[in-house]
């Protein structure tokens, strides 16, 4: 006879998700992040309690921001552990849809478990509640479907035993990962069932490494052996996989260069002199000299993202092919790329034996010194009283940044200052750049100090994103949690004004100047972080940020150091076309100089594809 244990469905959640196990013996969830409310406090809430030795639970200030830090630790640990989030229903949950889009769109596991409607239906319509007048199945939960890989209601007890271990499946399925959502009824978490005992065994849950399939293999070994100006391009499945070491073997043992993503930028050192940078839009002037003249260009790991692609312009070699090499079919087939789908170290050790030692001309390393002389001079001090741009500020962080630092960012100017001018140290940058949200930052930086512990991490943000979210800067006050922000201050939105007069549009409503106002805006940001427990100060010059950086090492609390900037520069080097419409018809000459100038990269667009 089979042996159960009486418990609430929230209990037996609670109690299940703080068995399951990475593949190093520690929790899969290394914890639960909580902001409790009518529809989780008295379930889940008197649950998490219970077990909080077990599974600790955190409170964060916002539902988003405290899912952006889930989101982020799940990236900093190579998706190899994760984090569950908890809200009540209606706008708490509404609220993790935006960061259930983040993880999504980065396939990162997040486990989702915002409080539902009673499944009696007994009191409905109950506060915050949704009503579809035409669907009496539907909440506000629904909004999670598009955003979550999978999506399950829990509206009886024992849906528990199915639920949760597809849960975990999905986030820790190499090719599906991404989020889940568990919509959780609030009268189910409360109501018991007799569980099986054998339901709560320990489970290690283990990430495969599929192997190529073997005809795919030899065509990709044949596209290689027949290319003569292969590059590589490096994605974040370089990272997810583990297959730094593996890369930097591949490229050097063929004499291939390479490239990376925003996702996966950090897999090599940028010392390694087959590294040349970036790609696509902020690609630098070397990697993108590669990119025009390679004939077979080989993704590892990486979507192609439209930036990465300079919206499919810059690999414009007559004739050249794409070979993808991706855990997923949907990825590795794109752009009638020939597709190798696999695991990426797994591929890239087949490859290489295959390939017996086969190796390629040099690329032209005169370029890639030409391009660090040239980003050496961009990073110089300003002369005079003038403000520093972005560029000279990545500089002067980046002059006191050592191995151990991890810089990262979301939104803005930044990815675009740091994807081409960061020197990143091999496992030292990390971007969310493929939804590129606005209040990720600070949470983000919080999240990867919690699973990198040893690293220095340096958050650079505007001071736009700073506005959206900050207040997850009390939480790591609140926990200890010691990061370096350094929040630059252009007033307003500088990289979005850039693209308007860039497509000939007027200044408006970016620039706080050029928005509509009564009073005028003196935003004093060291104050708000000082507010928020932090330690803050204004740098008045490039010399004082880089001290300031330098304090920050020793703080116990995080630093945010504020310093001004010139919202009208570039980052005065790199880059190609991106494709963003401009209108074709306008009164304004600028709009349709720029339209001309569009519809140029349009057809060049085509002539490539």
């Amino acid at each position: 006879m089979t042996q159960t244990i009486r418990l609430t469905a929230a209990q037996a959640m609670v109690r299940w998700l703080s068995l399951q196990q990475a593949e190093d013996g520690s929790r899969f969830i290394e914890g639960v992040w909580a902001i409790f409310g009518h529809g989780n406090v008295a379930g889940l809430g008197e649950a998490l309690h219970a077990h909080r030795d077990a599974l600790p639970t955190w409170r964060g200030q916002n539902e988003q921001t405290m899912a952006h830090i889930a989101v982020a630790y799940a990236k900093a640990s190579g998706r190899r552990k994760a984090m569950a989030v908890t809200s009540s229903i209606g706008p708490g949950a509404t609220n993790m849809v935006t960061a259930a889009a983040v993880a999504h769109v980065n396939r990162l596991p997040v486990l989702f478990i915002p409080g539902d409607v009673f499944a009696n239906r007994a009191p409905d319509p109950v506060l915050q509640q949704i009503e579809d007048f035409d669907d009496g199945t539907v909440s506000a939960n629904d909004c999670f479907r598009p955003v979550v890989r999978y999506f399950d209601r829990i509206s009886r007890p024992e849906h528990l035993l199915t639920a949760l271990p597809r849960a975990l499946r999905v986030m820790t399925d190499p090719a599906n990962c991404g989020p889940v959502c568990l919509a959780f009824c609030q009268d189910t978490q409360a109501e018991a069932y007799d569980y099986p005992v054998d339901f709560f065994t320990p489970r290690v849950w283990h990430i495969r490494r599929p192997e190529p399939d073997a005809r795919e293999l030899a065509e990709a070994v044949a596209a290689i052996l027949a290319a003569k100006r292969p590059l590589i391009v490096s994605g974040g499945g370089v990272l997810y996989s583990g297959a730094e070491a593996t890369l930097l073997d591949f490229a050097r043992a063929h004499n291939i260069p390479l490239v990376e993503t925003q996702a996966g930028k950090g897999a090599v050192d940028w010392e390694e002199p087959l590294h040349f940078g970036s790609p696509g839009v902020t690609g630098t002037g070397c990697g993108n000299k590669l990119a025009a003249e390679a004939d077979l260009v080989i993704g590892v790991g990486t979507r192609f993202q439209d930036f990465t692609t300079g919206s499919w312009t810059v690999f414009s070699a007559p004739g050249r092919k794409l070979l993808s090499i991706n855990i997923h079919g949907y990825d590795a087939s794109k752009r009638a790329a020939q597709p190798l789908v696999a695991d990426a170290k797994v591929a890239l050790e087949r490859i290489s034996a295959a390939l017996d030692g086969h190796r390629f001309a040099d690329p032209d390393f005169k370029a890639r010194a030409d391009w660090f002389a040239l980003t050496d001079g961009i990073f110089s001090q300003p002369s005079g009283n003038e403000l520093p741009s972005d560029a000279q500020i990545v500089g002067a962080v980046g002059r006191v940044a050592d191995k151990n630092s991890l810089v990262m960012s979301a939104s803005g100017s930044m990815p675009g200052v740091l994807h081409v001018l960061w020197r990143a140290a091999q496992g030292g940058y990390h971007m969310e750049y493929g939804f590129s949200c606005m209040g990720y930052e600070i949470a983000g930086a919080m999240g990867i100090k919690m699973a990198r512990p040893a690293r220095e991490v340096i958050c650079l943000l505007g001071d736009g994103s700073w506005m959206m979210a900050n207040s997850e800067l009390a939480t790591a006050v609140m926990m200890g949690v010691p990061i370096t922000v350094v929040l630059v201050d252009n007033r307003g939105f500088g990289c979005i004004n850039r693209l308007q007069k860039a497509t000939g549009g007027a200044p408006f409503n970016n620039l706080l100047d050029d928005a509509f106002h009564v009073n005028q805006m003196n935003l004093d940001f060291v104050s708000m972080a000082r507010g928020l427990g932090a330690h803050a100060v204004k740098a008045a010059s490039l010399s004082e940020l880089e001290a300031e950086v330098v304090k920050a090492r020793s703080a116990t609390v995080p630093t945010v150091i504020v310093i001004d900037a010139d919202p009208l520069p570039g980052t005065g080097a790199g880059g190609t076309w991106w494709d963003v419409a401009v209108p074709e018809v306008s009164d304004r000459p600028g709009v349709n100089e720029a339209r001309k100038g569009y519809e140029q990269g349009i057809k060049a667009q085509w002539l490539v594809n």
